[in-house]
């Protein structure tokens, strides 16, 4: 079996719908086959969640229909968040659960993600066997072996139930004011009645999904709608979570964005001061410098995996670690949940607004975020500009200049033919200047 993947990236299978492999019949092969590798558990059940994206029907029926050809039962959820199908996975001790969503990717794109029984992503070992399987023709158990589809009717009442779960039961969110975008994805339906029922007054927008509108000017991609809103309703803060629900992306009472590696700072804080914190923070190669010296000055260990949710989780396991954050919003707490969850994030930040009686900015003052510069540059053909000398030569130079207090990174997209020049420091201006220096060399040599 070869090591190296032709169809599972970082996160899945992903695409865009109608070109290849995001069609109908790749779809319900890669159901049989995932059926195949995956039912070991007896139970026979894989529990199928999607997001609000019009291509979840009809990838949904390819995935139930190649489950069946594989003897396998699929147990479907409707629209879920992609932490809810990991949780009902475990809880169910499903087979596997698969979540049909492209996150915060456009609606013309999807994806179909795996999580294995106990609720965590595919090993690599796994998603190879079901490559492998894939190579092979699709066969059909007999008759009376056949899986059937049912309806998981309660799903929602029981996500919602565990959500409120990890928020601590002395406390409560009387009193505060919470815009709530849910970008017309997979948490419409839920995350507002999550926050309802913990007391807080909720103002909801983006839920109304129709099938195209997912992510569309709201949402963790894009939150100048959040800001705006919480501003005009002078609330206490406001949520914003992507497409499918496992980012988060949070704007305080004067509007502020306050990103995934600020978030991670709060929770990792406030665990210290209840003296629950359990070893250090995992971040990745994009975490922000004032991150990691807010930690230092705190005392709390922090270390960078790749970019990656994948990456972050397996430095946690390395370390026993707890906490793990990207800045785009992706927060992982292993004490609660086995994937990245934004409504739990979401309330281990709002249990720390009320229980310091603190507003969410002042807890955001804690550290100081480096201005930080990305620049994209296109990228084709074999050559690595990368490896140019011009290119190397103008990342020397700028590294001098930066000093102790910045940083260059240089590192080709795993989702899209891009190369991402990022470029951080102190001075704003010296920043600007240095990525746009540098990406002219990257693209005279792309």
């Amino acid at each position: 079996m070869s090591d190296e993947r032709r169809y599972f990236g970082t996160d899945g299978v992903r695409g865009k719908v109608g070109q290849y492999p995001i069609t109908p019949d790749f779809v319900l092969k890669l159901g049989w086959a995932a059926g195949r590798v995956l039912a070991k558990q007896g139970t026979k059940q894989v529990i199928i969640g999607k997001d609000t994206r019009i291509s979840g029907y009809m990838l949904e029926s390819a995935l139930e229909a190649g489950l069946a050809a594989a003897g396998l039962k699929a147990v479907l959820t409707g629209p879920m968040p992609t932490p809810a199908v990991a949780y009902l996975t475990q809880t169910f001790r499903a087979e596997a659960g698969i979540v049909i969503s492209a996150s915060h990717n456009p609606y013309y794109d999807n994806g179909i993600k795996f999580f294995s029984s106990d609720g965590t992503k595919l090993p690599d070992e796994v998603e190879l066997a079901i490559e492998a399987e894939l190579d092979k023709e699709i066969t059909c158990v007999e008759s009376a072996l056949l899986g059937k589809a049912s309806r998981l009717v309660d799903a929602v009442g029981r996500y919602i139930e565990f959500c409120k779960s990890t928020f601590p039961n002395k406390l409560s969110l009387a009193g505060l004011k919470i815009v709530v975008d849910c970008a017309h994805g997979a948490t419409y339906h839920i995350a507002p009645n999550v926050f309802k029922e913990l007391g807080a007054d909720v103002i909801a927008m983006g839920i109304e999904p129709n099938g195209t509108n997912i992510n569309d000017k709201v949402g963790a991609t894009d939150v100048a709608a959040l800001q705006k809103r919480v501003v005009e309703e002078q609330a206490h803060l406001g949520l914003a979570f992507d497409g499918d629900g496992d980012r988060l992306i949070m704007v305080d009472e004067n509007g502020n964005k306050v990103d995934g590696d600020q978030i991670a700072y709060i929770i990792a804080r406030d665990a210290l001061r209840r003296g629950e914190l359990k070893g250090g923070v995992v971040g990745t190669l994009m975490t922000n410098l004032g991150m990691e010296n807010g930690l230092k000055q705190l005392g709390i260990p922090f270390v960078r995996a790749a970019v990656g949710d994948r990456y972050v989780m397996e430095q946690l396991l390395a370390k026993g670690w707890k906490i793990g954050a990207e800045n785009s919003g992706h927060i992982i707490l292993l004490d609660k949940v086995t994937t990245g969850d934004a409504i739990v994030a979401a309330l281990q930040v709002l249990a720390s607004v009320v229980g310091s009686e603190m507003s969410l900015g002042e807890l955001s003052k804690g550290m100081t975020l480096y201005p930080q510069v990305l620049e994209n540059v296109r990228f084709s053909g074999d050559t690595n500009p990368l490896e140019a000398e011009a290119v190397i030569a103008s990342v020397k130079e700028v590294e001098a200049k930066l000093g102790a207090k910045g940083r260059v990174l240089l590192r080709k997209s795993g989702t899209e033919p891009l190369l991402r020049v990022m470029v951080e420091g102190e001075d704003a201006e010296l920043v600007k200047s240095s990525a746009l220096k540098i990406a002219e060399a990257v693209k005279a040599n792309c």
